[in-house]
Parts: C-alpha cells; sequence; structure tokens
C-alpha cells in the first residue's frame, strides 16, 4: 500500500528541490541562502548539489515543473515572490500534478490496481465509488468472517452452495453487487470459501436483492441457506417476518411479492422448490454482517 503523498515526498519534492537549488545557486545564490530560501539545512543543499539526492527524470523534464522551477527562481532572486508564495505555486501544481496528471500516473504505476479507478479523485473524495465499493468489500468480508467462525454453518448450506452479497447503495444490476466468487460450499463439513469478494460475480442471490431492492425494500444485502420447515419456524420463533414466493412464477415472484410492504430491516423469503428447482432460504438486511448475524438463531 502505497498512499500517493509518498509519491509526493519521494518523487515531486527532491526533484523541485534539487532543480530550484541549482537554479538559484546559477543566480549567484551562496549555500546558505538556498537553505533557507528552501526551508532546509545547508547540507541537505549540499547534498543536491553533488547529486547524492534520488531524482525522478519524469518530474524533472516536466515542462510545467521547469517553469515553476524558473518562476519561482526568478522570483526569489529579485524579491518579488515571497517563501510563501513559493510555497503556494509549489502546492497548486503539486494538486495540479496529481488529478489524474503526472503523479497520478507514478501513483497507479506503484498500485496497478488503481488503475481502473478515477485515479486521484476517487482516492481523495470521502463520498467517492472507490472509497465505497472498498467499504462494501470490508462488510462482506466482515460477514464471511461471521459464517466461517460459527459452528456449525456449514450444514445449512444448500447443494447448489451459499453466497454473502452486498450491493453499493445506488445498485441496479449485478455489476453493483459484490459477492464470493464460486459461492460457499460444504466441503467435510467446512464452510470453504473460493476467493475474495468480487462485484458481478453473483447472478442468482444478488438477482433476489436486486428484486427486493426494486420493490422498495430498505435492504442491501443477502445469504441464501437451506430452507426446510424447521429453519423457517425457528426463524419466526426468533422474531423475524418470514414470506413465501412462487420460483415458478412467470415474472419476478420475489419483487411482486414485497412490492407496496411494510418491511422490517432484515426478513427473510424462501421458496419450497418446484420441479428442478432446489428450495432455499433467502436472508435480507442492511448489510452483510446482519444477514450473517441471522444464521446464529438457527444454531
Amino acid at each position: 500500500m502505497k498512499f500517493i503523498e509518498e509519491i509526493v515526498v519521494d518523487a515531486f519534492l527532491p526533484t523541485f528541490r534539487a532543480l530550484l537549488a541549482e537554479d538559484l545557486r546559477d543566480r549567484g545564490f551562496t549555500q546558505s541562502e538556498v537553505a533557507e530560501a528552501l526551508g532546509i539545512s545547508q547540507s541537505a543543499v549540499s547534498k543536491y548539489a553533488h547529486g547524492e539526492v534520488s531524482t525522478n527524470e519524469r518530474v524533472a523534464t516536466d515542462p510545467r515543473v521547469v517553469d515553476l522551477v524558473s518562476r519561482v527562481g526568478d522570483g526569489l532572486a529579485t524579491g518579488d515572490m515571497t517563501p510563501v508564495q513559493a510555497l503556494v505555486e509549489a502546492e497548486v501544481l503539486i494538486r495540479q500534478l496529481e488529478e489524474g496528471d503526472l503523479l497520478s500516473d507514478l501513483h497507479e504505476e506503484e498500485m496497478p490496481e488503481l488503475a481502473s479507478h478515477d485515479g486521484f479523485r476517487s482516492i481523495h473524495d470521502p463520498e467517492g465509488r472507490l472509497r465505497t465499493v472498498e467499504q462494501v468489500r470490508s462488510s462482506v468480508r466482515r460477514g464471511l468472517r461471521m459464517l466461517t467462525n460459527t459452528s456449525g454453518f456449514a450444514g445449512l448450506i444448500p447443494n447448489v452452495g451459499s453466497n454473502l452479497v452486498e450491493s453499493l447503495p445506488d445498485a441496479d444490476s449485478v455489476d453493483d453487487v459484490a459477492a464470493i466468487p464460486g459461492r460457499i460450499f460444504d466441503v467435510k463439513g467446512q464452510a470453504t470459501v473460493p476467493g475474495e469478494p468480487e462485484f458481478g460475480v453473483s447472478g442468482h442471490v444478488a438477482g433476489v436483492l436486486l428484486s427486493a431492492r426494486a420493490a422498495g425494500a430498505d435492504v442491501n444485502a443477502a445469504l441464501n441457506i437451506v430452507y426446510d420447515a424447521g429453519v423457517i419456524e425457528d426463524l419466526e420463533a426468533a422474531g423475524y417476518e418470514c414470506i413465501e414466493f412462487d420460483p415458478d412464477a412467470p415474472t419476478d415472484p420475489v419483487r411482486e411479492l414485497l412490492t407496496d410492504r411494510d418491511l422490517p430491516e432484515t426478513f427473510v423469503v424462501y421458496q419450497s422448490g418446484g420441479y428442478g428447482i432446489e428450495p432455499i432460504t433467502y436472508i435480507l438486511g442492511p448489510d452483510a454482517p446482519a444477514v450473517a448475524d441471522v444464521v446464529r438463531v438457527l444454531l
């Protein structure tokens, strides 16, 4: 994990200071005057002068950096620019280079997984999609830990496997729903999770969740487990509303069944099977840990 601020510190600042120190020396500044102008020690200036500080060639040759060094050097030499203004000018350029530009490119090279996102804006936007995407993944991981650490959960996994899913707040397709690729299976009494949460890898459980959301249910997560009469009885006894739907209905049975219904924060829908269809119970709720927690009443 590398922060874009580290790119600024490791690549931009030493390069900019080295260029500016050289520019000021060329203008007749002494080593102590360069140190005072840059706010660094004379020993640091000496290191810059002798090439002992690592610089970044792409930063050093960027026309905007070259232009800023020239303007700041001239301004400090003539007295037209104060150190504060020089700092502001440098900060403005840094922000520009961070936003989908040179520093953002350097950051993506250090963190290739950022390439599919909107660079600086996504990373620094507290309401941005990237942050929300990672929060949903994290929520699914927490729910998974609860399930896999719950003794007996493997016995609630249906033959088709279980999946724990959670959607983005504005989800309208399976691509907006995080789930477990390949589903969770019972392997010799152990719930086995084949991979990390990904978006767009669940069709069935994500579809049930999206249908419930389309009906107006205020839910973001779902989990499928086995169906039998005892499971439904236990869930009802624990206070959860359980609603049966017909899997053979020609339209969207979950959406039609839940539309205009006053639903609690966490509830259950289930189907008792059909021709070639395994009966399944679906727990729906506000987030993955919340629906995972419901399983505990069954064990």
